[in-house]
């Protein structure tokens, strides 16, 4: 039987209270992941409390001020998610903020449950953001690791930007991580949102399938707004359907103390990678000012 019902989230199917998106570990049914999108009329503004997770403040639109005991930080922004990287926030556990925005935006706040909180708030610049180019040929994608291992310190919290040229396929070949493999492979419960060009036109798909000892089976036509929870199992592809570019926010957590992000591909499709060196990286990439 397929688990799409249960893990694709349609736009506004998950809306609740001031969030067009509201995803904890309670909703999702598992320990550690959560994201919330937040969207502000010109000159609101929201107060969150973070509670026992660790949050970031990221825009998808627009800027916005974080007021917080560390400190105020004044987010730039950007005017949309294939425009450039942007900067961030990032807020420890137990600890509040209030985000007001002049002109107003729309804010994803990606969290983690964690048991420390022993970092402070602080701004990330998005000067800082390695934009990273990915695969090749119809695999070529575009990757802005914010908060990963090497790129910004947090206690749990894994978040980057994926962006697709419209026809291509990411998240390739399908890998997995949800289990502790020393060196291997680390335990993480994984969310993906979706933005597609094209407006109300644009779609893509995402895939995810599971083993015969942890079925999961996922085919989910994705349009902008959509969230698909990824508990275990093979994810990948993330399809791009042709003319429309797709852009997916990962936010990763689990319960491993070492915050690793290892992956397994699956050995049916693990080849795919060799092929690249053989093929140019898509020209349409980067997306923003270069393109």
């Amino acid at each position: 039987m397929t688990s799409t019902s249960r893990y694709h989230l349609p736009r506004g199917s998950a809306a609740h209270g001031p969030y067009d998106l509201l995803v904890t570990p309670e909703t999702a049914g598992w320990g550690h992941s959560g994201l919330r999108i937040l969207t502000l009329g010109p000159g609101e503004a929201h107060t969150l409390s973070t509670g026992e997770s660790e949050f970031l403040v990221l825009p998808l639109t627009g800027s916005c001020t974080v007021t917080t005991d560390g400190g105020t930080f004044a987010l730039e922004g950007r005017t949309g998610v294939f425009a450039s990287a942007t900067d961030f926030a990032y807020l420890p556990r137990a600890s509040e903020a209030t985000l007001s925005s002049a002109s107003g935006g729309t804010y994803a706040l990606p969290s983690a449950r964690t048991g420390q909180g022993g970092l402070p708030a602080r701004y990330g610049r998005k000067e800082d953001v390695p934009v990273e180019l990915r695969g090749a040929g119809a695999c070529s994608r575009q990757v802005n690791n914010y908060c990963l291992p090497g790129t910004f310190d947090a206690e749990q919290l894994l978040v980057c930007e994926v962006l697709t040229p419209g026809g291509n396929w990411s998240s390739y070949p399908p890998h997995k991580h949800d289990e502790a493999r020393p060196g291997e492979e680390s335990e993480l419960e994984e969310i993906y949102y979706f933005e597609v060009s094209g407006g109300e036109n644009g779609f893509g798909y995402q895939r995810v399938y599971g083993t015969p000892e942890r079925p999961i089976d996922v085919l989910a036509e994705i349009r902008s707004g959509d969230t698909v929870l990824i508990p275990h199992g093979w994810h990948g592809p993330s399809v791009a359907a042709p003319g429309y570019d797709l852009y997916y926010l990962n936010v990763m957590a689990g319960p491993g103390q070492d915050r690793a992000w290892l992956i397994c591909d699956d050995p049916a499709h693990g080849w795919v990678r060799a092929t690249w060196d053989a093929q140019d990286v898509d020209d349409r990439l980067p997306f923003g000012e270069k393109r």
